[in-house]
């Protein structure tokens, strides 16, 4: 529906290589089976439109899987950093980082990725994929796989996120990542960019909308709880005030814990 090629069957079996070679320049991780899909380049449609059916974030274009919802992370300055795919299984997030013309980008992030994951004191293989390798990290707290695509002057990496379990080689996150990825469009464009910058993402106006709007409910939510709580600690103050009012206007022998003097003691006593 998406793409110009068609999908033909391949053998997806998992195949997993020996974590000790995973650091060698030698070692291989080829590709599985025959991946005749994308991710696609933009100049790849030359008479369709590659944003129908996908979710356009101006550097790349992403498929949205049933029942998928999207969230979006913002940076300091308020500008949007990373929109990540919420699916029933765990989290998926395609960006794209500016690359050489020749491939191989991928193969130096993944060994910095492995590198940096291993400090962490994670557990890391590196398994083969529809596209070659893929990098697989377990934390006490998540599951995580990386799986990037090189293209011309672009590397895809999607990060792929879910609880202890849920991101292994063969399993139902890893497989909906993978087609997401099959479908995806991106658009490099003619700018320069360093090696290894993440490209822009730009929102959809319609989302862009839906993000302030949700943004202002926020703060009207903030504003309103703490004026709420303002409003009951000076309730508080007042019932405080009142009721050290309403004791010194007593009578000393009616005062709470009170007795009065010592002669109005004794000559309550007689």
């Amino acid at each position: 529906m998406f793409g110009r090629k068609k999908k033909t069957d391949a053998d997806e079996t998992p195949v997993e290589f020996d974590v000790a070679d995973s650091n060698t320049d030698t070692d291989e991780f080829p590709a599985l089976g025959t991946e005749d899909r994308g991710p696609y380049d933009a100049t790849d449609f030359e008479d369709a439109e590659p944003t129908e059916g996908r979710l356009d974030l101006g550097s790349v274009l992403v498929p949205v899987p049933d029942g998928g919802q999207i969230q979006v992370e913002m940076s300091t300055d308020g500008s949007p950093q990373a929109v990540h795919l919420v699916t029933q299984y765990g989290r998926i997030t395609v960006a794209v980082y500016a690359a050489p013309k020749s491939p191989g980008q991928w193969r130096e992030v993944a060994s910095d990725l492995a590198e940096s994951l291993r400090g962490d004191n994670a557990q890391v293989s590196v398994e083969g994929g529809p596209w070659g390798r893929e990098l697989h990290a377990v934390t006490p707290n998540a599951d995580l796989r990386f799986i990037g695509v090189d293209g011309y002057r672009w590397m895809i990496r999607c990060v792929v996120a879910g609880p202890a379990g849920t991101a292994g080689v063969d399993s139902d996150l890893a497989r909906v990542a993978r087609e997401v990825l099959r479908e995806t469009v991106v658009r490099r464009g003619d700018e320069p960019h360093p090696v290894r910058t993440p490209l822009p993402v730009v929102l959809p106006q319609v989302l862009a909308d839906q993000l302030v709007a949700a943004q202002q409910q926020q703060v009207l939510a903030q504003q309103q709880a703490a004026a709420a709580q303002a409003e009951a600690q000076r309730q508080e103050a007042i019932a405080a005030v009142q009721a050290q009012q309403a004791k010194d206007a007593m009578p000393p022998e009616q005062r709470p814990g009170g007795s009065g003097s010592a002669m109005q003691q004794i000559e309550r006593d007689s």
